[in-house]
């Protein structure tokens, strides 16, 4: 990763964690295969999300958790695509991230 495309999530982190937590919860975890049993709460569990993302567990939860952690638009965009993510909401999600609000 090049430092011109990474940039750390500290100081919007509470903003990215509503918004990352809200996106999981409405997303039914039945369509990617995974059981909707047994489960604390509605939506995706961190540990699914990482995994059909392709990123670890530790650093998504990191991200979710708003921890000072650099991140690569590509990890972003899988993460959004996961999440079913519209545009509107990808490129609100990358302005969190990467503070280039629109």
């Amino acid at each position: 990763m090049t430092t011109g495309h990474t940039q750390t999530v500290k100081s919007r982190g509470e903003d990215v964690k509503n918004f990352l937590t809200r996106q999981r919860a409405r997303i039914d975890p039945q369509i990617y295969g995974f059981s909707r049993q047994n489960r604390r709460v509605s939506g995706l569990r961190r540990e699914e999300l990482a995994q059909l993302a392709a990123v670890s567990v530790s650093w998504y939860t990191w991200l979710e958790q708003g921890r000072d952690i650099s991140i690569s638009p590509a990890a972003l965009q899988r993460i959004g695509k996961v999440l079913q993510l519209s545009v509107t909401e990808q490129e609100y999600l990358e302005a969190l991230v990467f503070g280039n609000a629109h």
